[in-house]
């Protein structure tokens, strides 16, 4: 079995993990949320409400995430060539956009508190809070190991640990209310749990958008993939270089190599330069079209090579 197979099959053993993992978070979340949603309203404490709350939407997320996960490993079809891996780029949108949409309304409701505060019995909110951080501690301990595997995994992790923040600051507020009477301090948690809510999914939202707008892999410097390439033997230029993400984990490229001299091997060249992909950039997806002449481009109406490039095929025809 090759290095690449190897890889390959330990890859998707993560994967499959990392779904049975999401799955078993989603049916905690989704248990615990309705205990949350009760002793907020049995006990009056926006902080349990919008725990709670922020609890729906992380069952939806995780829900959506499974989802998510169990759709990207389905096989490439006649209508989806690529597969249907964005799909977990997707969800990670969708989640992102979801708490901030949770944290809008319970940030109105906060401040309509804090003019006006409501009386909160602390204790019943001070044990559904500890028994709701208990929760989503082990929560954390379940999806922390695979959260770096794909960006869906890392949404859904930030959905459980803002979450986590939130049953920490239930827990500070119904201290307060029950030491010292501060019923206001209730809704000013919550809105310091919606700041770090907000904080934490800027970057999940900007790197989504970035995949789903064709954007290039962060890792990747696309002038040097083409001066890489351009340095290769038999090769004159690049143009119409695209590298883009099809998931966090699988980038893809397709290029035009002009060759230098139209009598060089080009299965051979075509072989150095997927080599080099694969190998330098990690790129193995590639459509890579072999020309002889600058005809195509120029057909185009424009210059033969990018501003910039030392065309070799030029440097000789200027000789």
């Amino acid at each position: 079995m090759s290095a690449f197979s190897s890889h390959d099959h330990a890859k998707a053993g993560n994967k499959d993990r990392g779904s049975k993992r999401l799955f078993f978070a989603f049916l905690l979340t989704g248990g615990f949320m309705l205990v949350e949603i009760v002793g907020g309203w049995l006990f009056n404490s926006l902080a349990l409400l919008a725990d709670g709350g922020h609890m729906l939407t992380d069952a939806l997320a995780l829900g959506m995430a499974w989802v998510a996960s169990r759709l990207g490993q389905r096989s490439a079809s006649d209508t989806h060539t690529f597969g249907f891996r964005r799909s977990e780029i997707l969800a990670a949108f969708l989640n992102g956009l979801l708490l901030w949409v949770m944290v809008a309304f319970i940030a109105y409701e906060a401040l309509e508190r804090l003019a006006d505060p409501k009386q909160v019995q602390g204790l019943g909110m001070l044990i559904t809070a500890s028994i709701g951080l208990a929760v989503n501690v082990l929560l954390i301990l379940v999806l922390a190991k695979d959260r770096h595997e794909t960006l869906n995994l890392r949404g859904a992790f930030l959905h459980v640990l803002s979450d986590t923040l939130g049953s920490v600051g239930a827990v500070a507020a119904a201290i307060a209310i029950m030491t010292a009477g501060w019923y206001w301090f209730d809704s000013l948690i919550s809105l310091v749990i919606c700041a770090l809510i907000v904080y934490s999914t800027i970057g999940l939202l900007r790197e989504s958008t970035h995949i789903l707008m064709e954007g290039a892999p962060s890792r990747i410097d696309v002038k040097e993939i083409e001066q890489a390439i351009h340095e290769l033997r038999g090769v004159c230029c690049v143009y119409d270089l695209h590298v883009w993400s099809i998931a966090t984990d699988q980038a893809a490229l397709s290029a035009h190599v002009v060759m230098r001299d139209s009598n060089l091997d080009r299965q051979t060249l075509l072989n150095d330069i997927n080599r080099l992909l694969r190998e330098r950039f990690l790129i193995s997806h590639s459509t890579v079209q072999l020309e002889s002449s600058h005809d195509l481009k120029a057909q185009n109406g424009d210059h033969p090579c990018r501003s910039g490039t030392a065309c070799r095929l030029d440097d000789e025809e200027s000789k």
